[in-house]
């Protein structure tokens, strides 16, 4: 562990740079880094690292680099202006044990702006909440990332070891983007992702696997409607049966999501289909997204989807000769557990508890972070570990800034006794 003394002036480092730290996070949030348009987010940390004395990297993602690694996702519209950027703290004369910091700063889509409180991409404070999106899902937690190192700085030391903080994209999509940095050679000893887990650290994830399905009907005026097939109509019959198939993966539960009801969802997340309101629709095209348990093989999990659906289709009188396409495309990630008992985590519980005077607390999450490709992928353990947020993925996001000031505390112990520190100058 750290001596009082450093980490008490690590801890006032914290709380010195902490109103910068807010009004970094600002900036980051105001940059609507939606998918395909996360550049001006990666410019200006890139910027920002370049000016901090980091060593910075930024490239394009390549499908053809990862297309074949484990992990990959497919992605239908390709990488078009899809910019990843990490910054390195290197060390002439390693002692301490290197670290990665991995933080996504893509968002997912807004929604209608009216039923915000205040505009999404401008990010309001009230009663020690940040509202906006992505201020919680999670580009509060990248910035605890950058502040836990510039806190080690201002108090006087810098890590004993190479760390490096990765801010990727796709994460919300595919994943993409962190299995771009493997490919790019950016390994380290361990992993520290500052996902908005409520100032506690993940124990499990569930895989997640995106398809569409494609259904086609027979067109007929609506007044001969009995004549034709409506394709939407049909698109919720296959609906009805695949959250049967959902609730029969629930059924089959696992030991790290016992204690939930309902841990595997099965979402429709768009639905779109016909043409003219006075016709039987000959096409419908719904999205989903289905939760597999850790360990669940996808290669099965995508064919008693299939298997699912042809067999709807067998038992309806149009679709038996009309079978609907499934289209797998976006997520295919498996899911994840930290095994328990590792050093790294040791060293995370106890800078948590010198912070927060508390036990750290676990989370199985019923969503999935690009924990994977360092646990699964890479041998290198990922804690993922961040402040508290609400309504994430929602409207009126927002995170708790006094848990990102602590949670940047522990972080910065964390980093401080993982990988050693050393006085600078």
């Amino acid at each position: 562990m750290v001596e009082t003394t450093t980490a008490d002036a690590i801890a006032a480092a914290v709380d010195a740079s902490f109103d910068e730290q807010v009004a970094f996070t600002q900036e980051l949030v105001r940059r609507p880094s939606l998918r395909g348009q996360e550049a001006t987010a990666q410019d200006f940390l890139a910027r920002e690292l370049a000016q901090r004395g980091f060593s910075v990297d930024r490239w394009q993602i390549d499908i053809d680099d990862i297309k074949d690694m484990p992990g990959f996702s497919p992605k239908a519209d390709g990488y078009e202006d899809a910019y990843l950027t990490v910054g390195s703290l290197r060390c002439a004369s390693p002692q301490g044990r290197s670290l990665a910091i991995n933080g996504h700063i893509d968002v997912v889509p807004e929604g209608p702006h009216d039923m915000w409180a205040t505009p999404p991409f401008d990010p309001v404070i009230r009663d020690g909440w940040m509202h906006g999106r992505g201020a919680g899902d999670m580009k509060s937690g990248w910035v605890c990332g950058l502040f836990a190192l510039e806190a080690l700085k201002r108090a006087g030391f810098r890590p004993a070891a190479d760390v490096t903080i990765e801010a990727v994209i796709e994460e919300e999509s595919t994943g993409n983007g962190a299995l771009a940095c493997r490919q790019r050679g950016y390994f380290a000893e361990a992993a520290l992702i500052p996902e908005p887990m409520g100032t506690g650290m993940m124990r499990s994830q569930v895989g997640v696997m995106w398809f569409h399905c494609i259904v086609r009907g027979h067109p007929v005026h609506v007044a001969y409607a009995g004549a034709g097939a409506n394709a939407i109509e049909a698109a919720y019959r296959l609906i009805g049966e695949l959250h049967t198939l959902e609730a029969a993966w629930n059924g089959r539960g696992h030991e790290r999501y016992a204690h939930m009801d309902h841990p595997l969802n099965f979402n429709v997340g768009k639905i779109e289909g016909g043409d003219w309101a006075s016709s039987v629709p000959a096409w419908c095209r719904f999205d989903m997204r289905v939760g597999v348990f850790p360990g669940q093989d996808l290669a099965t999990a995508r064919a008693e989807v299939e298997n699912c659906v042809a067999e709807a289709a067998r038992n309806d009188n149009f679709l038996a000769n009309s079978p609907p396409e499934i289209v797998w495309d976006g997520f295919q990630a498996e899911g994840y557990v930290l095994e328990e008992g590792t050093e790294v985590e040791s060293v995370l519980r106890s800078s948590h508890q010198a912070v927060f005077g508390t036990e750290m607390a676990e989370r199985a999450l019923t969503g999935t972070t690009d924990a994977r490709f360092f646990g699964l992928y890479a041998n290198m353990p990922a804690l993922v570990y961040g402040p508290t947020a609400e309504n994430i993925h929602g409207f009126d996001e927002r995170v708790n800034l006094e848990s990102c000031r602590q949670v940047t505390k522990a972080m910065a112990l964390f980093i401080a006794d993982w990988c050693g520190i050393q006085a600078v100058g």
